[in-house]
């Protein structure tokens, strides 16, 4: 007799897809989460100045670091490539190397940073009490540098080499500490945006330490630690070539979000300190979609360091199946629960009545932002990393200014506009670039 009990149709590339992107995801969230906690500690203070400043003093340092986000993204693809060729040689190398460049450049960051900061804060132009306390916490959070880029290429080999829980042990513990220490610093010890600065750079060193730790662990038996593994002057700008374009498309995001929080800031403190409470969810959604992505990014380098056709399409199959479903979840959950969610994060009345006017443009930000977010992955786990830097270029300076620039007449409506068709203008163009590789079967050209 046929056993006709129904049996749930997922195949092995979802499971593996969901094994790689639950931790992720679990990880990714914790960082909105410490968002929403600093938002949430000062934006119950009696003003929201220190809200502003933080958030113009966080934009900052995602501008900062961010640029060198490539010591995340590149190292997953490398990595992911290495572990499907199954070269220990070059999984430790790449590993070796990028930490090297990752500490150089971080204490570089140190020793430039005031002009840095200044600079920034210049180009961001917020009030001059909302400024003077950025500045603070700007001088305070510089010191993390040399920490921060060190995760990026902790977190990026430990997702290229598929061990996804250690990036989630690693950022859940330290952002834990830095929470605790938010809650501390600014409630119990009254040190206000102050307070957030310094809860961020301990957590940022410790979360290197167990970063360091778990990789040490995770290292290709056999491969001692030899002096070739430290290589040459040209092995370092081999690896800084490769990632240019990502650094140039990260600073085109980045510098387009930085111009989102300056033109709030010219509307006024209730404004920027509103859109700082959305673009908190907006780092939700982000780091949500992205567990997919990233996911994707390992699958798909594994696939290209295999030159597997057939793995590749099921791979992105699976990920724009998971990625439209998270994007629903998302959108659902903000409609049915935005104000209450903005409530919880702040009790400045005014500040709260002024989100909740630009609350629908949250709810259209799932559907516009999930195409993006995962062709990063593809676009990343397959190296092809030149074309993610010609679409953010596009999208930016084609279709996110102009589209400003038409609406300002809408004011913070029309701000939210252009952040949307931002966007939409990533989906259709690296869409369009996704559908053309696949047909012509270019993926993998010159792996």
């Amino acid at each position: 007799m046929r056993n006709t009990a129904y049996k749930p149709r997922i195949s092995i590339t979802d499971r593996r897809l969901w094994a790689l992107a639950w931790p992720l995801m679990l990880t990714n969230l914790t960082v909105p989460l410490l968002g929403l906690v600093d938002t949430a500690v000062l934006g119950h203070l009696e003003s929201p100045e220190y809200l502003g400043a933080v958030a113009v003093g966080a934009n900052l340092f995602s501008i900062l670091y961010w640029t060198f986000g490539f010591m995340r993204m590149g190292t997953t693809g490398l990595a992911a490539q290495a572990w499907g060729q199954r070269d220990a040689f070059a999984q430790v190398a790449l590993l070796v190397r990028s930490l090297l460049l990752a500490v150089v450049i971080g204490l570089l960051l140190i020793l430039l940073h005031q002009p840095l900061i200044r600079l920034g804060l210049e180009l961001m132009n917020p009030s001059e009490s909302v400024a003077e306390l950025a500045a603070e916490y700007a001088g305070i959070r510089i010191w993390s540098a040399p920490a921060v880029l060190c995760q990026y290429t902790l977190v990026g080999w430990l997702i290229g080499n598929q061990y996804p829980r250690g990036p989630m042990v690693m950022l859940i513990i330290a952002n834990g500490i830095n929470i605790l220490l938010d809650v501390f610093f600014v409630t119990v010890l009254g040190w206000n945006s102050r307070g957030v600065a310094m809860a961020t750079v301990m957590a940022e060193y410790g979360a290197t330490l167990i970063g360091l730790a778990i990789v040490l662990r995770r290292m290709p038996e056999g491969q001692r630690m030899t002096r070739e593994l430290l290589g040459r002057l040209a092995d370092y700008l081999k690896i800084l070539q490769v990632n240019r374009y990502i650094m140039v498309r990260t600073i085109a995001l980045l510098l387009a979000l930085a111009f989102f929080t300056a033109q709030g800031a010219r509307q006024g403190d209730t404004i920027l300190a509103a859109n700082a409470v959305l673009i908190t969810f907006l780092l939700v959604i982000s780091n949500a979609l992205d567990g997919f992505a990233n996911a994707a990014e390992a699958l798909i380098g594994e696939a290209v360091g295999k030159r597997s056709r057939p793995r590749f399409r099921a791979v992105f199959r699976s990920a724009l199946r998971w990625s439209l479903w998270g994007a629903l979840a998302l959108t659902i959950g903000f409609v049915l629960g935005g104000r209450w969610l903005i409530a919880l994060l702040t009790g400045i009345e005014e500040v709260r009545t002024t989100a909740w006017q630009y609350l629908p443009w949250l709810w259209l930000l799932p559907f516009a932002a999930v195409w993006g977010f995962l062709l990063d992955g593809v676009f990343i786990g397959a190296t092809r990393t030149r074309e993610m830097q010609n679409t953010m270029l596009f999208s930016a300076l084609g279709v996110f200014l102009p589209v400003w620039w038409l609406s300002t007449g809408w004011g913070n409506h029309g701000l939210w506009l252009s952040l949307i068709c931002l966007m939409l203008a990533r989906a259709v163009s690296m869409g369009w670039l996704c559908y053309r590789y696949t047909r012509r079967g270019t993926w993998f050209r010159d792996t």
